[in-house]
């Protein structure tokens, strides 16, 4: 805006203004007092506030133009008012002030007299002014009028568009005034046109509770009538009487409770065929009528209300389809259930004549009836559908004698000639073998197809080669089944003839020119069948000519192989298995892991001289196989053949003299008390085969078995010398030394060689532990074990036997506090919290017996699973006497890793506890 120019004085303005009023006529003292309010703004000085600034007057509060509606009054109510914001109020409030002065004065202007000479001309420059006319000079006189009239015009204008609510019924509010106190009185309540408000109110008063079963059974047993009074008040269940004299029955409750779940168990175990029972389109006639055929109810199980709905709505479903013999069926089992057998008859005879050829119509009315009205029956149904097997057999079956059944199956079989199930009961009828073989054989002329007659004539012709015969019929008119090759095959079985092979290698043949081979499995199932028909043989024949049917060379034909003789031995088929081990090793006879699978079998289902024969062709076509030599040696020695045990041995170092070769010789050699063989065997051994086992081995021996002139374990000690020197790095050798130390009380020698072998090997968990124990037990020094685990942990970080020996240390030296802390650390997210051995330190010792269950399921949660936690949470419930889910968790940890033997003691320990002779003998 630049810099304000210096204006007149103050006696040059007052001067003005006497010269103005003289020619308004006003005085100058009024004129003077305007003036004044133009320059402050104000006729009274502002009030100062607490600060010392001035507190800005709200000219008109209440008009509502000037009211925002969303305006947020009181947003900023907490805030902290203070010095500074007075100081920034204050500069506003001045700058709105000035800005407001200025405005004014540029509508004020001095009056001067309009006289054009150059003294008034002169004088409006002197004091820098303007000369207008007068009548511009007296329409600015008041500087506010021209704006109060326009805002004034503005507020006059809104308020007659948007008039107030309180000034529309003004007049209304005028006329309230002569309304008397009756009128008051009669003004009816507001009324709810919509009713929600009422409704609301209604359900807000409406409570519903649940009815106890003291009401329940006080409304069962309203209408009970006793005989006799008992003395003294009833009491309910629990304890309280019952003012109604009923009793709650909570036992009855739990019993109806359990039928009504074992019912939905039912329901729900049925599927979802039921879900959409009740359309006609979703009903299977012969399913339904099945599950009529086994229901057995009683009249006592129902109510006569039930029934009679159950039959008008039968009713109406005959009625609308007469056509539909189910539901006659359904009919007339409602009237039988409800003791009305006549009634029953009635409708299944009216099903018989609106359904002439329903065999299940004809054969529900057969049922309904007795004596001579069913044959009657029966003779009727059979004239109405003389192609019905199931009716001839039903007309068969009411027959008492022989000779009519075998006239009425005659009669059946010259209607029906293609019927099988007719003529295996005519020849079941039949009393000697002879009448039975004349009607197979004119039954296999009617039905050249049905292998079940050919090989039912076969069975019972008189010689083989008419067994032959036959079976070649039925194969010239069964060229694409299996069954007949089958049957020949075991035809061949039966009479000792070496030719099974060949016959099932042909049938083979020709099912595959006839594209009718079955696939692998079928064949599978059908060599177990014939096993157990005892045909075993005929069984080891199909698998050697089809087990690998439809199987490539690229294959994994071998792992395939060995599945199926697994899954033959579950099932309990040990030929077959046998069978198909020999297949395997037929095509791979160097297959160690063939061997020894069958010699497993042997061994567990078969003979002892089948074991050795199996053991003694193994070895024989695996000679480097330590284990099948082993094997054969041990089981030479378990049946008491020690010399036998000894020539097996002597053959297996010809063929492969290795360690375990040596190692199982001196067993033998020690275990039959030859000390001083075993010896030179160990000798032998370190000379031709020295490995780090056989060290170890002599180095145990030597300290169990010491010569008669060895002083303080000299020999052993030597010994280990000596294999250090050859394997520096071997931990086991480092511990037997310290233990030998440790036998002679030789601490610091036994300290020295822990501390030796664990620079060595750092990373044997197995030497840091046996260094601690010896810290702790032997020298006694707690902290110094402390020390050796806090290095070992450094050496071999998330080792879970570590942290369970730093756990165990402070519990044993009684540091709970401290064993609890270290317990938290290992079982930290970056440490070993899956570890089971943990959980189980801390449920069984560390926490209180209240908390080891929880504490069992957070652990099954976070280690999943683990056979050694399995133990502990199966201890924690035989604790608590729950044997049966103490017997799973031993099971799951058993089933998880059965090589675990604290898994196999415990189980045992409880079993002899709570256990069955038949589970210990398992």
């Amino acid at each position: 805006l630049g810099p304000a120019r210096e204006g007149p004085s103050e006696d040059q303005i007052k001067e003005a203004l006497a010269k103005r009023a003289a020619q308004l006529g006003v005085s100058s003292t009024r004129l003077s007092l305007l003036h004044a309010q133009v320059n402050t703004g104000s006729s009274q000085a502002p009030t100062p506030s607490a600060y010392g600034a001035v507190e800005k007057k709200e000219e008109d509060d209440d008009d509502d133009r000037f009211q925002d509606p969303e305006n947020e009054v009181g947003l900023f109510a907490t805030g902290a008012y203070d010095r500074d914001d007075d100081e920034a109020d204050r500069i506003y409030q001045d700058i709105d002030e000035r800005m407001d002065r200025r405005r004014k004065i540029r509508r004020l202007v001095p009056f001067l007299p309009q006289a054009h000479s150059s003294s008034s001309t002169s004088a409006c420059e002197a004091y820098g002014l303007s000369n207008p006319p007068l009548h511009k000079q007296i329409a600015d006189l008041n500087p506010f009028a021209h704006r109060e009239a326009r805002e004034k015009q503005e507020r006059d204008e809104y308020e007659a568009k948007n008039p107030k609510i309180q000034q529309q019924f003004a007049d209304l509010k005028r006329s309230l005034g002569s309304v008397t106190d009756e009128q008051w009185q009669n003004i009816p309540e507001v009324g709810d046109l919509t009713g929600k408000n009422r409704r609301t109110k209604q359900n807000s008063k409406q409570r519903f509770y649940a009815v106890p079963d003291s009401v329940i059974a006080g409304a069962r047993n309203s209408t009970d009538f006793d005989t006799s009074v008992s003395d003294g008040a009833q009491t309910n269940g629990s304890g309280s009487d019952n003012l109604d004299g009923t009793m709650t029955n909570f036992a009855d409750i739990g019993a109806a409770r359990d039928k009504v779940l074992q019912v939905n168990l039912d329901k729900a175990a049925m599927g979802s065929a039921d879900a959409n029972s009740g359309s006609a389109s979703t009903i299977d006639p012969k399913g339904y009528l099945t599950s009529l055929a086994k229901t057995d109810l009683r009249s006592k199980d129902f109510d006569i209300g039930d029934v009679k709905r159950v039959e008008s709505l039968l009713q109406s479903v005959i009625r609308t389809n007469s056509r539909h013999p189910p539901g006659y069926i359904a009919l007339a089992r409602l009237h039988e259930l409800a003791g009305k057998p006549v009634k029953a008859r009635d409708v299944m005879s009216q099903c018989c004549n609106l359904n002439p050829h329903s065999e299940d119509g004809w054969l529900e009315n057969i049922r309904l009836n007795e004596g001579h009205n069913a044959k009657v029956i029966a003779a009727a149904a059979v004239k109405e559908n003389p192609q019905s097997t199931r009716l001839w057999t039903r007309a068969t079956e009411l027959e008492t004698d022989q000779q009519s059944k075998k006239r009425v199956l005659r009669r059946a079989l010259d209607l029906l000639p293609k019927s099988v199930v007719l003529w295996k009961q005519l020849v079941q009828l039949s009393q000697d073998e002879s009448e039975a073989r004349l009607l197979l054989s004119k039954a296999c002329s009617e039905i050249p197809a049905s292998i079940e007659l050919h090989l039912a004539l076969a069975r019972i012709v008189e010689t083989v080669d008419e067994a032959r015969k036959v079976l070649n019929t039925c194969r010239r008119a069964n060229p694409k089944n299996a069954e007949v090759w089958i049957a020949a095959t075991r035809l061949e079985e039966q009479v000792g003839s070496k030719n099974t092979s060949n016959i099932m290698k042909r049938g083979v043949q020709s099912l595959a020119n006839e594209n009718a081979m079955l696939k692998r499995e079928e064949w599978i199932e059908q060599a177990e069948k014939c096993e157990e028909e005892g045909a075993v043989l005929t069984g080891q024949c199909i698998i050697k000519e089809t087990l690998s049917y439809g199987l490539d060379e690229d294959d994994d034909r071998k792992k395939l192989f060995m599945e199926d003789a697994q899954a033959s031995i579950s099932r309990g088929r040990y030929e077959i298995a046998r069978a198909i081990y020999a297949y395997i090793l037929r095509i791979w006879p160097t297959s160690k892991s063939a061997w020894e699978a069958s010699a497993n079998l042997e061994k567990v289902h078969g003979k002892r001289e089948d074991l050795w024969n199996v053991l003694e062709k193994a070895v024989e076509a695996v000679p480097q196989a330590d284990d099948l030599w082993i094997q054969y040696a041990n089981e030479k020695y378990q049946s008491g053949d020690v010399d036998g045990a000894r020539i097996v041995l002597g053959k297996a170092f010809n063929q492969s003299p290795s360690e375990n070769i040596y190692l199982e010789a001196i067993n033998l050699e020690a275990k039959n008390g030859q000390i001083d063989q075993a010896r030179e065997l160990l000798q032998q051994a370190r000379q031709e085969a020295g490995t780090d086992r056989v060290w170890i081995k002599s180095v145990a021996f030597a300290r169990t078995h010491p010569e008669t002139n060895e002083t303080n374990s000299s020999t052993a000690l030597d010994l280990v010398h000596q294999a250090l020197q050859l394997y520096p790095s071997n931990w086991k050798l480092w511990a037997q030394k310290a233990q030998i130390y440790t036998s002679l009380s030789l601490l610091p020698q036994a300290r020295e060689a822990y501390t030796t072998g664990t620079r060595a090997n750092p990373k044997s968990v197995t030497l840091w532990l046996l260094l601690s124990r010896l810290e702790e037990m032997q020298a006694g020094s707690v902290v110094k074990a402390r020390s050796v685990l806090d290095r070992a942990k450094a050496q071999n970080p998330k080792n879970e036997r570590l942290w369970l020996e730093s756990v165990r240390l402070e519990r044993r030296a009684g540091n709970l506090t401290a064993a609890k802390n270290l317990m938290a650390r290992a079982l930290q997210p970056g440490e070993c919290h899956k570890s089971g051995m943990l959980w189980s330190e801390r449920i069984w010792h560390l926490e209180p017996r209240t908390q080891r269950k929880p504490l069992s399921l957070e652990a099954v949660k976070v280690v999943e699973s683990d056979p050694t936690l399995f133990v502990t949470v199966a201890r924690v419930f035989w604790a608590e006497r729950k044997l049966e889910k103490a017997v799973t968790w031993f099971e799951k940890a058993i089933l998880l890793d059965s090589d675990v033997g604290d898994t196999w003691a415990w189980y045992w320990k409880f079993l002899g506890m709570h256990g069955s002779e038949e589970k210990r003998a398992d």
